[in-house]
């Protein structure tokens, strides 16, 4: 498996600190989080977008995934969560990516499950012909309001697209009460990588060094490994949300040390 980071734990660092990082603490590539107030957007002009996919070409770190935020079970119209979709997938193509992250997003009090599942399948579909075109997969995080896998394959089996997949946030799942052998087993058919974390309790998500917390870290990679799933651990240390929470250029050795024990543990 190779290993990354996301950039929502150093929010705003310019790119050739976010590089250099990667480099020097051992990571094989990194997750942007996509968002004006980043230094990586769907407003960069088409000189930004090369300059951006050069940088990390030549630091020798690979663009994971960009992390969006279009909703695409949000009640609405749909025309503008798949403009928002688009916009991520060319920014995606033109940076090299091979992921666009989406959420679930669904409205528990505006919508029925069934209504909200129909909503998300009907645009992840229409999206996808795009994604095709790119040379990109959308894949929707196990998050808010499709927390678990359980929830989510409800969406990617009406979608029924190879270009539309999964993104397993084990934070997710845990609070949703699934076990990861039952997550690994319904998202297996669909994963594209999996983002990795540790927090105290499901009271208190602030975010810990990895290994620190209660998350089932070593269960997640043992399962993964068991099955020779090869694909991408992303530490998404959530520092943008929790600003009294630890730096994350402090914690990244550390962080890729256990994840390679969890690794050599498991082989």
């Amino acid at each position: 498996m190779k290993l990354a980071f996301s950039t929502l734990g150093v929010p705003g660092l310019p790119l050739p600190d976010v590089t250099r990082l990667a480099a020097e603490h051992g990571y094989h590539g990194v997750e942007l989080r996509t968002h004006p107030e980043e230094p990586v957007h769907t407003g960069l002009s088409p000189t930004e977008r090369t300059e951006v996919a050069a940088h990390f070409e030549a630091a020798g770190v690979e663009i994971l995934g960009l992390a969006g935020y279009a909703r695409v079970a949000a009640p609405g119209d749909d025309a503008p969560v798949l403009a928002e979709i688009r916009a991520l997938l060319d920014l995606a193509r033109d940076l090299g990516a091979p992921y666009v992250r989406v959420f679930p997003g669904a409205d528990a009090h505006g919508q029925s499950p069934e209504e909200a599942d129909a909503t998300a399948a009907r645009r992840l579909g229409t999206a996808a012909e795009h994604a095709t075109d790119a040379g990109v997969r959308i894949l929707v995080e196990t998050h808010d309001s499709h927390r678990t896998a359980a929830d989510v394959i409800r969406v990617l089996g009406l979608v029924g697209h190879r270009q539309v997949g999964a993104l397993w946030d084990v934070m997710h799942t845990w609070l949703g009460g699934e076990q990861p052998s039952e997550t690994y087993a319904a998202l297996s058919p669909y994963l594209g990588y999996v983002q990795v974390k540790d927090i105290a309790s499901a009271d208190d998500r602030t975010p810990l060094p990895l290994g620190a917390g209660v998350l089932p870290l070593a269960e997640c990679v043992e399962i993964l490994s068991r099955h020779g799933w090869d694909g991408w651990l992303c530490w998404e240390y959530e520092k943008r949300w929790y600003e009294d929470a630890a730096p994350l250029p402090d914690l990244l050795t550390a962080g890729r040390t256990h994840l390679g024990r969890l690794l050599n543990d498991s082989a």
